[in-house]
């Protein structure tokens, strides 16, 4: 499966971007991850977004670490408001590539909406898809862009 940054979803589709990036960047939102025996794992994250990538900073012996090291497969949903859903859903989906460049650490942290350990792992959001879903009338009304469709 192939994956694309931010900057790519953003070009394709800017309504989903835009709603995404109101609803996770510098928020709580839940990341998704596989552990190594195949079972999901939810971990609480706080996404930053801009400069056209997604980032998540993780302090080294989290079990996120450890289940990206095995599989770097994610699913990210955000925070919700309320039972309802009135704030809408946001959800990305695809692979956590593991950033060590010490010019783009800087980068992430010079947007990042709190101060990161030095220790902490940085890792970018290689996106395969999102899903803006808002709710009219109390039905799902979604949004998708995949990369593929991006081609």
């Amino acid at each position: 499966m192939q994956e694309m940054s931010w900057g790519t979803l953003a070009a394709d589709a800017a309504e989903i971007a835009a709603f995404g990036k109101a609803r996770i960047d510098g928020k709580v939102s839940y990341l998704a991850t596989v552990r190594r025996s195949g079972n999901p794992r939810i971990h609480p994250v706080t996404a930053i977004v801009g400069d056209d990538r997604c980032f998540i900073f993780a302090e080294p012996a989290s079990s996120k670490i450890k289940d990206l090291e095995n599989n770097n497969a994610f699913s990210l949903h955000c925070g919700m408001s309320d039972s309802s859903g009135s704030s809408g859903e946001f959800q990305l989906v695809g692979r956590l590539r593991r950033i060590d460049d010490e010019q783009l650490r800087a980068e992430a942290e010079k947007i990042c909406s709190y101060r990161p350990s030095s220790n902490y792992h940085l890792y970018e959001m290689c996106l395969s898809e999102a899903i803006a879903t808002t709710y009219r009338g109390g039905r799902a009304v979604r949004n998708k862009w995949s990369c593929s469709s991006s081609e």
